[in-house]
């Protein structure tokens, strides 16, 4: 099954994991981007989640800051903090996505909340097959001598995320 979006083919796996961000060091998923797949208003997501604090402790959720807010519209997460509406959005850990099940029963709700579990498993999964990869390499390391250092600093710089080229931020006149 796969949804379109812009004319672009998306699995729903993708089209979770992009919404999966790293905020204060933990895995998060914003309100307004559960809102936008659960197909309610980020308004009445926030007002069910109002109405049931007592089942989202400060691990299951918390609201982000304006310096956070800011460093996601920097990086184009969020158009720009208008389109927030006034709200702080809330940042919902892997639990807290969890906990949102009993707080939202619709069918769609239950359908994407198993998605969602399934996009953290995946991402933790691949986390500990990188860091098990990394571990076998420096063992390798310490068994050969240095003719294979050149090897080794060839498979370390393809585990390391690759520095992607940034967009130009500003206005670029029309020729």
């Amino acid at each position: 099954m796969s949804v379109t979006l812009k004319a672009v083919s998306v699995t729903p796996e993708e089209l979770v994991d992009r919404r999966i961000y790293v905020i204060r060091d933990q895995r998060v998923m914003l309100d307004r981007d559960l809102a936008e797949l659960y197909g309610v208003k980020a308004i009445a997501l926030r007002q069910q989640v109002k109405r049931n604090m007592d089942r989202f402790p400060k691990d299951f959720l918390f609201q982000l800051h304006a310096r956070e807010i800011r460093s996601l519209v920097s990086q184009n997460v969020i158009p720009d903090e208008r389109s927030l509406g006034g709200f702080k959005p809330y940042a919902f850990t892997e639990q807290g996505v969890a906990m949102l099940s009993s707080v939202l029963t619709s069918k769609r709700a239950l359908q994407v909340n198993i998605a969602i579990m399934r996009a953290f498993v995946r991402m933790r999964e691949m986390l500990i097959d990188h860091q098990d990869l990394l571990r076998k390499i420096e063992d390798m390391e310490l068994r050969y001598d240095d003719k294979f250092q050149e090897v080794f600093d060839a498979i370390r710089a393809l585990t390391e995320p690759p520095d992607l080229p940034r967009r130009p931020i500003g206005f670029i006149p029309a020729n």
